[in-house]
């Protein structure tokens, strides 16, 4: 790829990536539907700025984990198809990340939804 590409041309890349992650893993499909959920939950309890800030920067990060596993995976199973301890064990490490990720969204969103939900 060239590096005089357009801005426009590196969004429909960018686009392209987030929609054959959508088609090829389960798991992405999984936190994009929990991420509509989140939404629908923030508004149907009219979040804030500060609430909407947090749930889309947790949103967000989960996601992006998935998108870097998943790129991860796709960089070594091109560069070692066979297994291998150490291919393993890197693609355990992203799973990991995802799983922290998913684990500390699970968490902003006990804080900001349970507060909603109490009126605090």
């Amino acid at each position: 790829m060239s590096s005089d590409r357009s801005f426009a041309h590196a969004v429909i890349d960018a686009v392209d990536g987030i929609y054959h992650t959508l088609v090829e893993q389960p798991n992405f499909r999984i936190q994009f539907v929990l991420t509509a959920v989140a939404v629908a939950g923030g508004l149907a309890l009219r979040f804030g700025p500060w609430q909407w800030a947090v749930v889309t920067l947790s949103c967000a990060f989960v996601l992006t984990a998935e998108l870097f596993n998943t790129c991860l995976e796709h960089a070594i199973d091109l560069y070692q198809p066979e297994n291998h301890p150490l291919a393993r064990a890197a693609k355990h490490a992203g799973a990991a990340a995802v799983l922290v990720a998913a684990i500390a969204a699970g968490i902003v969103g006990v804080f900001v939804y349970g507060s909603a939900l109490l009126g605090k």
